[in-house]
């Protein structure tokens, strides 16, 4: 904290401005000499010529924002430089920055750490700066921008400082016995630990609706080989991501790609023909049958499965009705290649399309919006919980307060309930989180 860091805020590469962030205690310093002594007033966009102190080099013309502790985004003094975003001008200033005493460059995440570290935001607004900065469809951006903005940790906060509050009784009972306290403050705690429990059980199942929003709706295409499953995904990725051929066994690997439907991030797999009865077989045929292996493997997992019939083929596939009838909430059927003359027969007459003709392809993009509309819960106004260590967190918090409703003594009942108060404090980060802070801020981008 005793460095002054700077890093390129902007993205890499050619553009109009790039924006360069200098924060610590020296920063106001280093920008006294590179702008020749001007008077900088702060929280003022001012056009100013940066030189190098030494030589007197014009390094650019620039505008440059002043920020003074504790009115900025780390907390510290701050130095915006906005210079012309070519190569040579971006190199040039951060290596002038990199002569000045305490001067380094900044590591990933590191300003925003430091915001965190200086009291400008909790742990789960600074993780929704991450999740702005990478959000791709609208619903992303609008819950990353809903956490940034105190809701998610608005309501661990609540219920931290409930629980507070029912230790301070408890702790009251063990500290003065002799006093004339409420009688049984034990029985009179237990109701509202019973009220938090469901408040946070209900949060928890949310169906993982924040996070498969944050990291994107799994949908696999499943079917027989030549049903159409790589035409179907390269229709509605609208480029040439998977290998089409009337050759059976073509696609032997899982192909992953990422679209946006309605505003949902959606990672879309075509996978290999099901022939479960070519796995294990050897030879050329074992890279085949590995890619059956994996196309199974890929199908369980999926949060929807899309299963392809050949509608001009008259025997139902067994492998894919098994996999439909298996899973039927999170599984669509369609049936391909109905432009042509139709043989097959389905028992419960699903979407028919046509790939090539597009008949068909509107209706089965509302459906499949739909369906991912409904598994990730709508567009609920209630936020939810976005990674895996708020989920751990509140398990953890869960089995600390069942403890303290059956703790044989009110020690033990005051420590468990301690316990559920650092759980949810670890969340927000109001509690001693060191260990937490480097898988916090591991994967930000330099410049935040």
């Amino acid at each position: 904290m005793t460095d002054t860091i700077y890093a390129l805020a902007s993205a890499r590469g050619q553009s109009g401005v790039a924006v360069i962030r200098v924060s610590g205690e020296h920063a106001l310093t280093s920008l006294q000499a590179l702008s020749a002594g001007r008077d900088i007033p702060y929280r003022k966009a001012i056009l100013c010529n940066l030189i190098r102190p030494v030589s007197r080099e014009t390094l650019d013309h620039a505008l440059v924002i002043a920020f003074q502790s504790p009115h900025s985004y780390t907390g510290e003094d701050v130095v915006e430089y906005h210079v012309h975003g070519g190569g040579a001008v971006v190199r040039d200033v951060l290596d002038a920055l990199s002569t000045f005493d305490h001067h380094r460059m900044a590591e990933p995440g590191e300003f925003t750490r430091r915001a965190f570290e200086n009291g400008k935001m909790d742990l789960t607004e600074a993780e929704a700066v991450a999740d702005l900065i990478h959000a791709e469809t609208t619903l992303q951006k609008q819950q990353a921008l809903s956490q940034m903005g105190g809701a998610l940790g608005d309501i661990y906060d609540g219920w931290r400082d409930r629980l507070t509050r029912i230790l301070a009784h408890v702790e009251a009972e063990l500290e003065f016995p002799d006093e004339d306290l409420e009688i049984d403050v034990l029985a009179q705690i237990s109701p509202q630990v019973e009220a938090l429990r469901t408040e946070i059980r209900e949060h928890l199942n949310d169906n993982r609706r924040g996070e498969r929003l944050r990291d994107g709706v799994r949908v696999a295409v499943i079917g027989a080989p030549n049903v159409g499953k790589s035409s179907l995904v390269n229709a509605l990725v609208q480029r040439d991501v998977a290998i089409v051929s009337n050759m059976a066994g073509t696609t032997r690997d899982v192909i992953e790609a990422h679209l946006d439907i309605a505003g949902y991030p959606v990672i879309l797999s075509d996978t290999a023909g099901l022939r479960p009865d070519q796995i294990g077989t050897a030879g050329q045929d074992s890279i085949e049958s590995e890619g059956i292996r994996r196309a199974l493997k890929v199908a369980q997992e999926a949060d929807i499965r899309v299963i392809v019939y050949d509608g001009t083929q008259e025997d139902l596939d067994t492998h894919s009705y098994d996999l439909e009838t298996r899973d039927h909430a999170h599984t669509m059927a369609v049936i391909n290649k109905a432009d042509g003359a139709l043989k097959l027969q389905h028992p419960d007459n699903p979407l028919r399309i046509s790939v090539t003709s597009q008949v068909g392809m509107t209706e089965f993009l509302a459906a499949l919006a739909q369906m991912i509309d409904v598994l990730v819960g709508g567009r609920a106004e209630a936020p939810s919980l976005t990674r895996q260590r708020h989920r751990d967190a509140l398990n953890d918090c869960q089995e600390s307060l069942e403890r303290s409703l059956h703790a044989a003594l009110p020690e033990l009942t005051a420590e468990d309930l301690r316990l559920a108060i650092r759980h949810v404090g670890r969340i927000t980060g109001k509690v001693d989180v060191e260990d937490l802070l480097d898988v916090v801020f591991r994967d930000f981008c330099i410049g935040k």
